[in-house]
């Protein structure tokens, strides 16, 4: 077995295989375990994918939020065994592929449009449409067959 080989097995075995597709401009939230001396605990952080670097077990990630008037970045590895969860709030939609831009700005222009999914949209359409239209009697008939009689 090549050494090439036998490296790319031992990666696969470490490879997480519960992380869901997020990209840059989406907002997440990771799950982190933190150890303090013999207790254990889950601590979370919610901010904006400015980056992905690498590929593999080798793979990172940095995160941007503004708390308590602070910018903080945060870079995690893909791949850590700290990692507890990680989960998709709301996707982004950017031209982007660094957000490195979105450092040291706060309120609106720190935002990211969201990207509406063909799921939202259907929803959306489902909730101007659902409400059945009755004709007003102010309104001209459409047709010659519903309008009323000339005397």
């Amino acid at each position: 077995m090549s050494r090439d080989a036998l490296l790319e097995e031992i990666e696969s075995k470490q490879l997480k295989t519960d992380i869901p597709a997020f990209k840059v401009g989406d907002t997440i939230k990771v799950h982190i375990r933190i150890i303090e001396g013999d207790k254990e605990r889950t601590q979370i952080f919610t901010g904006t994918v400015i980056a992905r670097k690498g590929s593999g077990l080798s793979e990172t990630f940095s995160m941007y939020r503004v708390a308590y008037g602070a910018g903080m970045e945060r870079v995690f590895s893909l791949n850590s065994p700290r990692i507890a969860k990680i989960e998709v709030v709301r996707q982004g939609k950017v031209r982007r592929a660094k957000l490195y831009y979105l450092r040291g700005s706060s309120g609106k222009a720190s935002k990211v449009k969201e990207k509406i999914g063909k799921k939202k949209e259907a929803l959306l359409q489902e909730d101007f449409t659902s409400e059945p239209v009755s004709p007003d009697e102010n309104t001209p008939p459409e047709t010659e067959s519903e309008a009323p009689p000339k005397e």
